[in-house]
């Protein structure tokens, strides 16, 4: 099996025609037609991904978040970036990211958060422009099976996500029922949360001035990026073995979050 049988399926199932203009997912870097001898997924390329895609013998990572995400000016070792390209090519490892594509996609990470959440009745929570189906593009929002006390269902997003704690703005309503999610960097949806009439929008990487965008209309609660897209790789993984049930295929114990807590 090439590469190539692997990184055009992934076009057909992820579709990167989905992704934001800023974007840079697709087939990244390698030969698509060097025969696949395994896949490593992971959310972020780092060089102990590179290691243990060696250890596992596997020639193609697929990561969420692209490891060349805008232009670049020079390839040498001292850089991050660099020195990946340079270890890549030397090992013969080739790399595939599905990046916004896949938070766009209804059943992709925005989707299964709210899966992991318990949302129901779940919808896009911006449409993508210009695409033919509403169901393409940013965010998702939902209901939960019953009204919960805003308290008890903030423990239970602990529980469920695994995370040490949370950040969010002042609780703008005891009780929640509608719910919006978005993996990754969500402030620009804050607006259309509050318009969706969302009681809380869990989202990442929230500044300080973006809790104030509350202003009482909504709970805000930042659980981090990695921590909302932990569960990309798991998607990844369920795409690939659909079509590809018999074949190499492993999710890093490698990967972690660039943020600690202590």
């Amino acid at each position: 099996m090439l590469i190539s049988d692997i990184t055009e399926y992934l076009d057909s199932q992820t579709h990167p025609e989905y992704q934001e203009d800023y974007d840079n997912s697709g087939f990244l870097l390698g030969d698509p037609m060097q025969q696949c001898t395994g896949i490593l997924i992971a959310l972020d390329l780092t060089d102990a991904v590179v290691c243990e895609a060696l250890v596992r013998k596997a020639n193609l990572i697929v990561t969420h978040h692209p490891f060349i995400f805008s232009g670049l000016k020079r390839i040498i070792p001292t850089d991050t970036v660099g020195r990946l390209i340079f270890s890549l090519i030397e090992k013969g490892i080739a790399v595939y990211a599905a990046h916004t594509n896949l938070d766009n996609l209804p059943n992709g990470v925005n989707g299964i958060l709210s899966q992991v959440l318990g949302l129901t009745e779940c919808h896009i929570l911006r449409p993508l422009v210009g695409q033919p189906s509403p169901e393409v593009g940013a965010g998702m929002v939902g209901l939960l099976p019953y009204p919960l006390p805003t308290e008890a269902f903030l423990q239970q997003v602990k529980m469920s996500l695994g995370l040490p704690f949370l950040r969010l703005s002042e609780i703008a309503n005891p009780v929640v029922s509608r719910v919006a999610v978005c993996g990754g960097a969500g402030n620009f949806l804050i607006e259309d949360a509050i318009a969706q009439k969302a009681d809380l929008y869990l989202t990442g990487d929230l500044k300080y001035h973006d809790f104030q965008r509350a202003q009482e209309r909504i709970t805000l609660v930042d659980i981090g990026h990695f921590e909302s897209e932990q569960f990309s790789k798991q998607l990844i993984y369920s795409i690939i073995s659909k079509k590809f049930s018999n074949f190499a295929c492993f999710i890093s114990e490698r990967g972690r979050s660039f943020v600690y807590y202590i």
